[in-house]
């Protein structure tokens, strides 16, 4: 069965990265921002499921599917910071039973997608605690600290196979590794978030290795993020590439990580900086967005290649 086609990417990526948008902008307070991103996200996970189930099968790990199983993820979160705890837990469900196929599945890719894995597992483990906090099952936060040790364990399986070259010339998706380590100190920060005189999750021990791991995430996160960003105005591409929206997700996660952090630690000044990467990756969302309709207008393929129609 052929694997699925670029616009299953083109989707899948921009309903990670919308997704992603829309948790960080419900983080910052801006609610009706957050919903209009959240409902355009699930528009495009609509689209990139039904061609991922088309032309190919969950147990074919390809970039679109795992992405589209990232998203999924997302979503649910997001649905939970809007209340609807009812959908964020059938997401919950199908992301649990889609990621465990993923896990017993051959890992073959290198550079940024290798670190898709691990975005999945965080993805799920960050929709996971937010759903014990919101509807106070402590066994549910337990299971998302296994599913966040897990992520991290994935993480630094695919350092190896990453290519610092692409820092240079990549496509976008190299973006792809700050995303991890975002949504990996945003699952940290998620299960802090968690805990309650309710159900008194971690004793001070466990709450001190949750704090450690969250900060030193998050500071691997925001220096690697600058380095990117860096990187793209020494080496800048101006040709579309599809893989752009990994950069906008890599962008939004590293702002949502920052705000989780700050709000799960109390620390002020690291709210005021979440909020300014927001709207970087606000302003990187709109790019993005502007780039893929005139490459489409312009009769562009999702990867940057001229359509033979307009040759």
């Amino acid at each position: 069965m052929s694997g699925p086609s670029p616009f299953a990417t083109l989707w899948a990526m921009y309903a990670l990265a919308t997704g992603t948008l829309s948790v960080g902008l419900d983080s910052a307070g801006y609610e009706v921002l957050s919903r209009i991103t959240l409902l355009l996200a699930c528009g495009a996970w609509l689209v990139s499921v039904a061609d991922v189930l088309r032309r190919t099968t969950w147990r074919t790990e390809t970039p679109a599917a795992v992405t589209t199983l990232a998203a999924t993820a997302v979503l649910g979160t997001g649905f939970s910071a809007a209340g609807r705890q009812a959908l964020a837990e059938a997401l919950l469900a199908v992301s649990a039973l889609l990621w465990a196929t993923l896990l017993v599945v051959e890992d073959k890719e290198r550079g940024g997608p290798a670190f898709l894995r691990c975005v999945v597992t965080q993805g799920l483990a960050v929709l996971a605690a937010t759903l014990a906090a919101a509807v106070s099952a402590a066994w549910l936060a337990q299971a998302a600290l296994v599913v966040f040790w897990l992520g991290l364990l994935l993480c630094g399986l695919a350092l190896p196979r990453s290519d610092p070259r692409q820092v240079a010339r990549g496509a976008g998706d190299h973006w792809l590794a700050c995303g991890a380590l975002a949504v990996s100190a945003l699952a940290g920060a998620k299960l802090l978030s968690a805990d309650s005189a309710r159900l008194y999750l971690w004793n001070d021990e466990n709450r001190s290795v949750l704090r450690t791991t969250a900060v030193t995430l998050l500071v691997l996160t925001l220096t690697c993020c600058v380095a990117l960003l860096v990187a793209e105005l020494v080496w800048p591409r101006h040709r579309y590439d599809v893989r752009r929206w990994a950069t906008v997700f890599g962008a939004a996660a590293s702002a949502t990580a920052t705000l989780a952090v700050a709000a799960a630690l109390d620390v002020p000044w690291l709210d005021g900086l979440g909020e300014a990467l927001l709207w970087i990756a606000v302003a990187a969302w709109l790019g993005c967005a502007a780039w893929t309709v005139a490459s489409a207008r312009a009769g562009e393929e999702p990867g940057g290649v001229r359509s033979r129609a307009r040759r």
